[in-house]
């Protein structure tokens, strides 16, 4: 069984993102995605390579992740479920794009879908009274974006929003890691690249002890700072979402079975890549196969097996 704990549905960059959901016969466009060149190397890469990528060819790799998010409705994300052998996906809402209520309607036509809800920081609302709703009506965990919905996870604010939420005892995942996800004037006008660095992250994680945090793609390029910051936070877990075998193995090393899950940031990543990754790091070892593909997510969103 396969728990992914991080998946996107709906457009997560523009408004009204929730319209993409059920849509039907949805597409990628043809693009020139150099992705699926690190996906064919499952995530192995090296700081060259990844200089290149994020340097020389930021807008085409942009491009990609574009093009890969207009495909994520529920009926493409269902196909992509079945044809890899994973039960459930935990949904994350990027608001004002994307929404809890985006992400219940598709719970509620599909119970493999696992909701989670975030806050619109561009709203002045009863932040508490919003999240308890959420949860009541099936949130499993908050999600925050801090390059997209541009709020830095150091902020009173955020604090404020872990602080109402920490009550429900229940997971918050959020981004890591530097990335641009806009083209030409969007760029400086729609996101904040800087604040997904994991350091911002420190504080947020030390102040809530008994709040369980997830650290999103490990920090991708960052996962060796996501090491150093966070191993020794024992209330912090990372999912490997575009991690390669080395790393993954790495991050078991350092956190612990326990706190390592399975992710593939469908559509943004491939599930099937990032499965094979998983059962590379662990080297036919079913017990740990299981921890981080089913285990440690079911024990943090309190699912009966």
């Amino acid at each position: 069984m396969i728990i992914d704990i991080h998946t996107h549905l709906g457009d997560i960059l523009a408004p009204n993102g929730g319209d993409l959901i059920f849509r039907k016969g949805v597409r990628k466009q043809r693009v020139l995605d150099l992705v699926t060149v690190a996906e064919w190397g499952l995530y192995n890469t090296n700081p060259v390579s990844e200089w290149v990528l994020t340097t020389l060819f930021e807008d085409l790799v942009t491009k990609a992740c574009r093009a890969r998010n207009l495909t994520a409705t529920l009926e493409n994300c269902r196909l992509s479920m079945d044809q890899n052998g994973v039960e459930k996906s935990a949904c994350m809402p990027v608001a004002p794009y994307v929404t809890f209520d985006d992400l219940k309607r598709a719970a509620d036509a599909d119970v493999s879908i696992i909701p989670f809800t975030t806050v619109d920081f561009s709203l002045n609302h009863e932040v508490e009274a919003v999240l308890k709703n959420h949860v009541a009506a099936g949130a499993k965990g908050l999600k925050l974006h801090p390059i997209i919905q541009q709020e830095r996870l150091s902020s009173k604010r955020t604090l404020e929003v872990v602080e109402a939420f920490a009550p429900h005892d229940l997971p918050v995942l959020f981004h890591g890691g530097i990335q641009s996800y806009y083209l030409g004037k969007e760029k400086e006008e729609k996101q904040k690249p800087e604040y997904g660095d994991v350091k911002e992250a420190v504080k947020l994680s030390t102040a809530f002890p008994r709040v369980r945090f997830i650290v999103g793609h490990a920090g991708v390029l960052q996962y060796r700072d996501t090491i150093e910051l966070f191993s020794g936070i024992k209330n912090v877990s990372v999912d490997v979402s575009f991690q390669s075998p080395k790393r993954i193995k790495e991050l078991v090393k350092a956190f612990g079975a326990e706190r390592v899950l399975y992710a593939s940031d469908w559509p943004w990543g491939d599930r099937k890549t990032s499965i094979a990754s998983v059962a590379k790091a662990c080297e036919g070892d079913k017990s740990l196969e299981r921890r981080i593909y089913y285990e440690n997510a079911a024990s943090l969103l309190k699912l009966s097996k």
